[in-house]
């Protein structure tokens, strides 16, 4: 498979790093205490809170800004019992087109949904991942990419978009075909738009690897904000 399906760059753009002021506040910002039905997903309508399987205790929900913007916001909940908490949130990226829910190979835009997260890897070693993780040299970005997208693969986990689960993050098998696109990951930020996948900063990979456990079923539930609430 090619990388480039999970950020390619044009050799353009700049790091400009950042978090969601998760380690100022330990993850959550009160001044966004809810007020919505505790056993939902905040903003997620009833299309998509439908397809989260009954038994899943972590959702990644990634809040895209609008439908052609590149910016998100990454939270991590927790269920306990009947109810679903806010654990950590951080600011990252999406597709550089923004996003889209017929995602096509080369379109630079994300694909909205709900998908499993099952496999992770990365160029570094396993910080102590849950998820079943390989590492490996294959996952180096290209030198030929701007130095500022070189670590993007240093911590990826696959999202299950038309991936065959239990397999590396790089395996390129296609279930859907090739025009479906493929090699969608949360991987590491580099301050901009990637042609597909989701980003955050380091700090928040190392974090969501030693935290989503099979056992809990996480999922992860994508798009912008209006696809969301649709």
């Amino acid at each position: 498979m090619s990388l480039a399906a999970c950020g390619g760059s044009d050799g353009t753009q700049h790091a400009t790093t950042s978090d969601a002021g998760a380690e100022k506040s330990g993850g959550t910002d009160r001044s966004e205490e809810r007020t919505e039905d505790p056993t939902r997903i905040p903003d997620v309508g009833d299309r998509l809170q439908k397809q989260i399987p009954a038994e899943s205790r972590q959702v990644v929900a990634v809040y895209g800004k609008g439908v052609d913007d590149a910016d998100a916001t990454v939270v991590l909940y927790t269920k306990s019992g009947s109810v679903w908490k806010k654990t950590r949130s951080w600011e990252g990226h999406n597709g550089k087109k923004g996003w889209t829910p017929d995602h096509r190979e080369g379109d630079k835009r994300s694909p909205v949904g709900v998908f499993t997260l099952s496999d992770a890897g990365g160029v570094l070693a396993d910080p102590g991942a849950k998820l079943p993780y390989s590492r490996s040299a294959s996952f180096q970005a290209p030198h030929y990419w701007a130095k500022s997208h070189w670590h993007d693969f240093d911590y990826v986990i696959a999202i299950d978009y038309n991936r065959v689960k239990g397999t590396s993050p790089i395996d390129p098998t296609r279930p859907e075909g090739q025009s479906k696109g493929g090699g969608i990951w949360l991987h590491m930020d580099h301050g901009s738009g990637t042609s597909a996948c989701v980003s955050l900063s380091k700090s928040g990979m190392e974090y969501l690897l030693r935290t989503l456990d099979p056992a809990r079923h996480p999922v992860i539930v994508m798009g912008d904000r209006a696809a969301l609430k649709a």
